[in-house]
């Protein structure tokens, strides 16, 4: 059931703005894997369905996420935009790349004072990408992070006869699979793309120059994916519709209603399967231990929609000193609860 102490806060939010509240939260605890995903725009569209009318005048998304898929946001900026007259975002802590993305198409960012946003430039995986050594995991490109390459080669260097810098890229080349080096730019344009899309449901009216420089200071300019963006860096320097004078009992609200989801997700304690297995082995074979985590939240006042996944970690023979660790999704499913 939902937590009532959540409902309660939700419902302050709603009166204090005047507004209808869905919230939505991916877990940010420590070695559990969660991410913006395709899966949540359909559960979106259930809660959104339930809205006493369509469009309400006022919808606020409370919104907590270090990221995921770059093509999400501008599908359920366009669903909220065909359920609501005014769109906003409310967020008590991170909202980092797609989350980021989410917030341009509000009207309205609300920004605790905890609260950061990131760069939007992706982070791009593929089949082609390199391999981690050992566990031959696919790591993970940043768009900027091949650009810098090439900038620090031609600009810190100072390298640039056409033979040496054909030489620089073939080393990348070497390192890199070319297929996933073309993927990058292709991330890259998209990205772009989709933050001009979004900006544009609301800023129809402002200068193009003005989106334009928008998407470059947060895809370039912030140079580290991982750069946090408080609330007056957002208003004042990226020009984003950031709301800083927020009412003191608001803030409060917030905070509070954030702190009850992360314990819920139990965010402040990391997830250690491997030092589970150890305090456990018996020596007497593989040892397992199955897990239930806790991915993703939406919720309203109507309905709760949980994503879950059951997974089984099993602790394999290896080397002496080291330890190998078999983990098995056993099932991943949202499941859904009506508000009492």
């Amino acid at each position: 059931m939902p937590s009532s102490e959540r409902q309660e806060l939700i419902k302050k939010i709603e009166d204090l703005r005047g507004s209808n509240v869905i919230c939505f939260l991916t877990s940010l605890r420590q070695n559990v894997p969660s991410q913006i995903a395709e899966d949540c725009v359909r559960v979106f569209f259930e809660h959104l369905l339930l809205l006493p009318s369509r469009p309400v005048e006022k919808l606020d998304i409370f919104l907590c996420s270090n990221g995921g898929s770059g093509t999400v946001p501008w599908r359920l900026v366009s669903l909220f935009r065909e359920f609501s007259n005014s769109f906003n975002v409310l967020i008590p802590y991170r909202a980092y790349s797609a989350a980021s993305l989410l917030a341009l198409g509000a009207d309205e960012i609300v920004m605790h004072p905890f609260a950061e946003l990131g760069p939007i430039d992706p982070t791009v995986s593929n089949e082609f990408n390199p391999k981690e050594q050992g566990t031959g995991r696919s790591l993970g490109i940043s768009v900027e992070d091949v650009k810098a390459y090439v900038n620090f080669i031609k600009s810190t260097v100072g390298i640039t006869h056409e033979d040496e810098l054909i030489k620089a890229i073939e080393i990348l080349g070497e390192k890199v699979h070319p297929l996933a080096l073309g993927n990058v730019e292709r991330f890259l344009s998209q990205s772009r793309m989709i933050a001009r899309k979004i900006l544009r449901t609301h800023m129809k009216e402002t200068d193009e120059h003005v989106i334009e420089e928008i998407i470059e200071n947060m895809a370039s300019k912030l140079y580290f994916h991982g750069h946090p963006i408080n609330r007056k860096e957002a208003k004042e320097e990226l020009k984003l519709k950031v709301t800083l004078d927020l009412p003191a009992g608001l803030e409060t609200i917030i905070w509070d209603l954030y702190k009850n989801f992360e314990k819920e997700f139990d965010n402040l304690e990391p997830f250690n399967p491997a030092g589970d297995l150890a305090g456990i082995n018996t020596g007497q074979g593989p040892c397992k231990k199955e897990y239930e985590l806790l991915h993703a939240i939406i919720e309203s006042k109507r309905l709760t929609s949980k994503l879950k996944t059951k997974r089984r970690f099993t602790l394999l023979p290896a080397q002496p000193g080291q330890k190998l660790i078999q983990e098995d999704v056993l099932s991943q499913v949202w499941s859904h609860t009506p508000a009492p």
